[in-house]
């Protein structure tokens, strides 16, 4: 578990150095365009939202709150894997090394 910990906690930083460098030099409107004028730009973005969506759905059948879980899911198709790694590592650390609730979460 400490090696999970560890890999989402390099997500989390990793996603914040480059939300801060897109948001700060990127230009999100006409880089967007750019993306979806583009075939493989619309192809990576369904498998973006493919992933994201699947990785919510997780969220959603751990969470005890269902408005937890669409708070989380909202910050998962906004702000991406930042979320899917910080929401990883709180898992992690509210499962106390007990693999089964953090994947079942509140079925457990």
């Amino acid at each position: 578990m400490k090696i999970a910990k560890i890999i989402s906690l390099l997500g989390i930083l990793a996603m914040t150095a480059v939300l801060i460098y897109g948001f700060t030099v990127g230009d999100f409107s006409g880089e967007g365009s750019q993306l979806l004028s583009m075939p493989w730009g619309i192809v990576s973005l369904v498998d973006l939202y493919t992933g994201f969506t699947l990785f919510s759905m997780w969220i959603i059948y751990r969470e005890k709150s269902l408005l937890v879980a669409i708070v989380w899911t909202i910050a998962m198709m906004t702000l991406g894997f930042f979320a899917g790694a910080l929401y990883t590592f709180l898992a992690l650390q509210s499962s106390n090394g007990d693999w089964r609730k953090f994947w079942m979460g509140k079925h457990v």
